[in-house]
């Protein structure tokens, strides 16, 4: 059947011309061979079938992650990595080593922390030894298996070897050799590398040292890499797999324009998944990435660089995937996460220009460059949980090339991020916002906001803009509370972008206050123009309300009717040339009416028992001039 297939439709023809008499039999022949091939294609389809359930069913047991794709850096790879001629064998057919990870699992095989407890333990606390054998014979005692060997020697390393800042400007100053590593407890990434591979054939496991490019250290974002390799680590082999770490990176980071380091142990470069490993790590001898299949210089020269704090923060997938962005006047990014994070940015060394949210499962971002030019934008993150002194750190960075800029975005300096409510607000005491969004559209130049707060806060609301006094920004909001609401009504005075904060402290305290919230609002109506709220004395409380008039500017030589909800007083009254009292209606209310004529201005003033003489003033209205 084999000679039949390869044969044309003209050969066929001509086959069945000379062979006529045999023509029946050949008929049944090719039948019988077709039926056959279609038997042999259902076979392999349902073996396909087969290994595809298998291998779904293997995943969800957690037993394997073969076939699962992994997408970083704008690559598909599926989870199986091979160095070497080394593959298994399945039914004849060769696969390569399959390395289970997903979002919980950033590592190329299964390791379990807590038996190593122990190790890690004794490990960063032994003292350097006069020889590399006699500090690895120091350090293995105990050890029962390569894994807790490899792992002994790895958190000596990172914890005891500082990278050599001198080295690095002098290369007639390093130190080469693992034993001048030793001695002198400096070395650069070659330093590092060196001594790893030493130390662990000492302890018979078999350790490569790697040379390659890496995005790290002096590493600019674009950069094209040529030449001689700009850095080391190692690749060792457990029970006959590779896996690859960098104690370098390990270890710590330098600082201060390369002339510092600090230890700042990461975990994350110990038996990195390759996957992950290939983001700023690139070996010159390609089957060291451990990946099929494997990455051009280009695609690595042009990958996004996330940064190991991008994976040790548990974030998951960033979009854009290529650093390089082209802006029409907004970008939008966006990160996944697998639990609340806190979120920063820069652009060309500021935060502004740019919109962020935050959202259970990541934030948003929307940057609105304002120049038609290039732009660095840097993406910082930190834990929830961590203090406020602790930094927030680099996860990613971005080139954007603007080509228009849009004018109506043009953000306020002082708008701070993350902006509109989230969880983060929900923490800090304002629940169920009435504005779910970060931009609050105010047609006509007017809007409310209120919250859910809680009992223990005691809140204060500014509104600013360019060229806003102080006096202004308190006083185009006016806020009133009953039970656990709180409303805050706004009216701009003007067409523009405003930034409204929320700020409170805590009753019991009565300390400064704090950000608590802010929203961005946009009145583009260009005929607004809505005047102050009357100012309010201190003896105004925060469960007093106002209904009207909301206008702090009242008109000359008119009638005015006046509403409001001051609880617990026995009487409130109006003050102008004469004192006019208002009357307490059934509903908790104070109403009445009030001339302004002859006036510059009015006072509401309140006594709290029949019998005081004396009066607290709550609000001052100002009456226009003729």
């Amino acid at each position: 059947m084999a000679f039949h297939n390869h044969l044309t439709l003209v050969q066929k023809i001509l086959l069945a011309i000379f062979c006529f008499p045999l023509l029946p039999f050949y008929l049944w022949y090719v039948c019988f061979c077709a039926s056959e091939d279609k038997n042999d294609k259902d076979d392999s389809q349902e073996y396909k079938l087969e290994r595809r359930e298998k291998a779904r069913a293997d995943a969800v047991d957690g037993h394997s992650d073969k076939g699962k794709e992994v997408r970083r850096n704008g690559v598909a790879y599926e989870n199986e990595v091979f160095v070497g001629d080394d593959y298994k064998t399945e039914l004849g057919r060769k696969t390569e080593y399959a390395f289970p990870w997903d979002t919980s699992n950033l590592k190329s095989m299964c390791i379990s922390f807590d038996k190593l407890k122990h190790i890690d333990a004794y490990a960063s606390k032994v003292k350097a030894e006069d020889t590399v054998e006699a500090l690895v014979q120091e350090l293995l005692k105990g050890t029962k298996s390569d894994m807790e060997k490899l792992r002994a020697i790895w958190m000596w390393v990172t914890h005891h070897i500082e990278y050599d800042v001198v080295g690095l400007q002098n290369p007639d100053l390093r130190s080469g050799s693992p034993s001048d590593v030793l001695k002198t407890g400096k070395g650069v990434c070659a330093g590092y590398a060196g001594l790893f591979q030493a130390m662990c054939s000492l302890a018979g496991i078999e350790c490569q040292q790697v040379s390659g490019y890496s995005k790290g250290g002096m590493y600019k974002l674009g950069v094209r890499f040529t030449g001689s390799a700009t850095h080391a680590w190692n690749a060792v082999r457990l029970a006959g797999t590779w896996h690859l770490l960098d104690s370098t990176w390990g270890a710590g980071n330098v600082r201060d324009n390369h002339s510092t380091f600090k230890f700042e142990y990461n975990e994350f470069y110990f038996l990195t998944h390759p996957a992950l490993f290939v983001g700023d790590h690139f070996p010159l001898e390609s089957q060291w990435q451990l990946l099929n299949p494997r990455l051009s210089l280009k695609q690595f020269e042009n990958s996004m660089h996330l940064r190991s704090t991008f994976y040790n923060l548990a974030l998951l997938s960033i979009h854009p995937e290529t650093y390089l962005i082209q802006s029409d006047g907004k970008t939008t990014i966006t990160v996944k996460s697998s639990s609340p994070v806190l979120f920063m940015h820069n652009m060309n060394g500021k935060q502004r220009n740019a919109i962020m949210t935050l959202t259970p499962d990541g934030m948003k971002l929307d940057v609105y460059p304002q120049e038609t030019e290039n732009h660095s934008l840097e993406i910082y993150a930190k834990a929830l949980n961590s203090g406020e002194e602790e930094k927030y750190s680099q996860v990613c960075e971005y080139k954007i090339q603007c080509k228009a800029v849009n004018r109506e975005m043009r953000l306020p300096d002082d708008l701070s991020n993350p902006v509109g409510p989230s969880w983060l607000t929900e923490r800090r005491g304002l629940q169920h916002p009435s504005q779910r969004g970060p931009i609050v559209h105010a047609a006509d130049g007017r809007c409310s906001l209120r919250f859910h707060v809680a009992s223990h806060l005691d809140l204060m609301a500014m509104l600013s803009a360019a060229a806003m006094t102080d006096d202004e920004q308190r006083r185009h909001v006016f806020q009133s509370r009953r039970g656990d609401s709180v409303d805050f009504r706004v009216q701009v005075p003007r067409a523009g972008l405003y930034v409204f904060s929320v700020y409170g402290r805590d009753k019991a305290e009565m300390g400064s206050y704090g950000f608590l919230c802010n929203y961005l609002i946009s009145c583009t109506n260009p005929t607004v123009r809505w005047p102050f709220y009357p100012m309010r004395y201190d003896s105004w409380k925060e469960d007093y309300e106002l209904v009207e008039p909301l206008s702090g500017v009242l008109p000359a030589s008119r009638t005015v009717k006046f509403k409001m909800r001051i609880p617990h007083v026995s009487q409130v009254s109006v003050g102008g040339r004469d004192t006019q009292e208002l009357l307490l209606d059934a509903d908790g209310y104070w109403s009445g009416c009030c001339s302004t004529v002859g006036c510059t201005d009015l006072n509401i003033m309140i006594q709290f028992n029949p019998g005081d003489r004396s009066h607290s003033f709550v609000l001052n209205y100002q009456v226009e001039s003729h």
